[in-house]
């Protein structure tokens, strides 16, 4: 896979970033090309993100001995290169944002994956975190089955 997965969410701070680096660690363990990056489709909506990385993202992926150098990467706004440029793109969550690709990319809505992984104002950072490694777990092995 020489394209890149691409995770969105809104701010590309908490939970396509926690997508992002958990799939990179776990592609590199498992020794598959694939490769993952993320951005943001409203991180202006974002005002109250402080630093480069949510904590709560932060605080899980040191749980499991994990770090990146972009762990210290600043939220990065979606353009439409990213998506011509991924081999898959999956939105964080279908009811957030659905209405924002509508908006601000109407040719790619339909056209990308969506989990069901909802922001701090409806889970709790233990159950969004844990659905989307669930998730990102899954989605490796499926790149693993392919391999081989």
């Amino acid at each position: 896979m020489d394209k890149p997965v691409l995770f969105l969410c809104t701010g590309n701070y908490y939970r396509s970033r926690f997508a992002e680096i958990l799939f990179n660690t776990l592609a590199s363990h498992h020794q598959l090309k694939a490769r993952a990056t993320s951005r943001g489709l409203a991180i202006e909506l974002g005002t109250d993100n402080i630093g480069p990385l949510s904590d709560h993202a932060r605080q899980k992926l040191l749980e499991r001995n994990i770090t990146h150098t972009s762990m210290e990467r600043y939220p990065l706004q979606a353009r439409e290169e990213d998506f011509q440029d991924a081999s898959l793109v999956i939105a964080l969550d279908e009811q957030e944002h659905r209405p924002m690709m509508q908006l601000r990319f109407p040719a790619w809505a339909d056209r990308i994956e969506y989990w069901n992984v909802p922001d701090l104002w409806a889970a709790s950072p233990h159950e969004a975190l844990t659905a989307i490694e669930r998730k990102v777990h899954t989605l490796v092995d499926q790149l693993k089955a392919k391999k081989t």
